[in-house]
């Protein structure tokens, strides 16, 4: 087949989770069909490294540049940017993925090839033409109107509405509507986890969906034999995401003081992008805060225990297929496990008040032969259910569930096209 995907990033470097998630399946598709790619960047992304990385499994790699992307990546002009979004009908994350430019050069490549199917990535990149004579699929890595729906519950009702409860309660209604809409107008929607199909699938009866789950690549993520650090926790991932922020904070406040009670040495190490200042002034002889890192797996060959505290999130976590793969014990809150095929006690430890989270990650620290069984568990269970291969393997079944499309109109997209390019 001839496949278009449309992302709001480059899958290179796969340094945090919706990059890896668009890494691992456009690396096994690629090797399959023709795969191009048409990325919005922020100025400086498409380097020429990460150009030459994508074009491995890609036959077409074509970037936009967003200037509006690029002002959302700095922290205190994203909150400004948030914030006047309140005023807005559409939702911040609409108003920052959308660009013209974007979607003129969308138009000059469907106007160009035939594509069997459109894949685009990340519901707020949904809003863009896209033509009705080619299948079209929504790849959606989490709910994300659900995510915001459990932030604004998890902060709580109060009687003070915060600037952040203000703009997480309004946004999250306008996303709603929006990725609603955005399901209805696709012939099908691919998600991680069954709850988010069930979410799917009730939101827009009778929609075709299928789960396409998150992966890992079991070679490249593999045990090496390496030695582990007695008394090393470690949590990784994208620190400035704020579901992983409010988990670390909550094992730091509410957790690792138990754990220090239980087992003494223990010692957390914190690893992923942008730690916000709340994270990286918690450093100190028992906290190591690393920022980003250019290659997670020593890290993770070190660690005793790698634990996965969250208390908000959707779709389901890389950080625990990369982990399970690498046969390491896990420790996580039942909603950091959500949507996985996981067995409490078997491969994961399972856990939500933190006395109890504490525990298992003390049983763990002082009982090498539970580490070892859970970690070897882990394993199995990566290379039986998660890999990308098998991921892959339901996303062309699904391609091929789909609708089929007349291509008369095909012509007519073309002239559009031409039209809305100014040629």
């Amino acid at each position: 087949m001839k496949l278009l995907f449309l992302s709001p990033y480059l899958p290179y470097p796969p340094q945090s989770g919706g990059p890896r998630r668009l890494h691992g399946l456009l690396n096994e598709i690629g090797k399959r069909h023709d795969v191009a790619l048409l990325a919005l960047t922020a100025p400086g992304e498409d380097s020429e490294e990460a150009l030459e990385a994508t074009r491995h499994f890609c036959t077409e790699v074509v970037t936009v540049e967003s200037d509006r992307l690029d002002r959302a990546l700095d922290r205190k002009t994203k909150r400004g940017i948030q914030f006047r979004s309140l005023l807005h009908i559409h939702s911040y994350e609409r108003l920052i993925y959308h660009d013209p430019l974007f979607q003129r050069a969308l138009d000059r490549l469907v106007a160009r090839d035939n594509f069997d199917v459109i894949t685009t990535e990340f519901g707020a990149m949904a809003a863009y033409n896209l033509p009705s004579t080619t299948r079209l699929v929504l790849d959606e890595h989490n709910i994300e109107y659900d995510i915001l729906r459990r932030t604004a519950l998890a902060e709580g009702g109060g009687h003070f509405l915060s600037p952040r409860k203000l703009y997480n309660r309004v946004n999250y209604l306008k996303l709603r509507r929006e990725e609603r809409a955005a399901w209805r107008r696709f012939d099908g929607v691919t998600v991680p986890s069954k709850r988010d199909m069930q979410i799917v699938q009730r939101d827009v009866p009778g929609k075709l969906a299928a789960v396409v789950p998150n992966a890992v690549d079991t070679d490249y993520f593999r045990p090496a034999g390496v030695p582990t650090e007695p008394g090393t926790i470690l949590f990784f991932g994208a620190i400035n995401y704020f579901p992983n922020t409010d988990g670390v904070l909550f094992f730091l406040d509410e957790v690792f003081p138990f754990v220090k009670r239980l087992h003494p040495r223990a010692r957390l190490l914190i690893v992923g992008q942008q730690p916000p200042a709340s994270i990286s002034g918690r450093a100190s002889d028992d906290v190591t805060v690393t920022g980003l890192v250019d290659d997670i797996r020593p890290y993770i060959e070190r660690a005793a225990v790698v634990i996965v505290p969250l208390r908000i999130g959707g779709g389901t976590r890389l950080k625990i297929v990369e982990a399970m793969a690498m046969g390491k014990p896990i420790v996580s809150t039942h909603l950091g496990a959500e949507g996985l095929e996981v067995d409490d006690g078997e491969n994961i430890l399972l856990a939500d008040r933190p006395e109890e989270f504490a525990d298992q990650v003390a049983r763990v620290l002082g009982d090498p032969a539970l580490a070892a069984r859970l970690g070897e568990s882990a394993r199995r269970c990566a290379e039986a259910r998660y890999t990308w291969r098998s991921a892959v393997d339901r996303l062309e079944r699904f391609y091929q569930e789909l609708p089929p499309h007349a291509r008369s109109a095909h012509s007519s997209y073309k002239q559009r096209a031409h039209i809305s390019q100014g040629d």
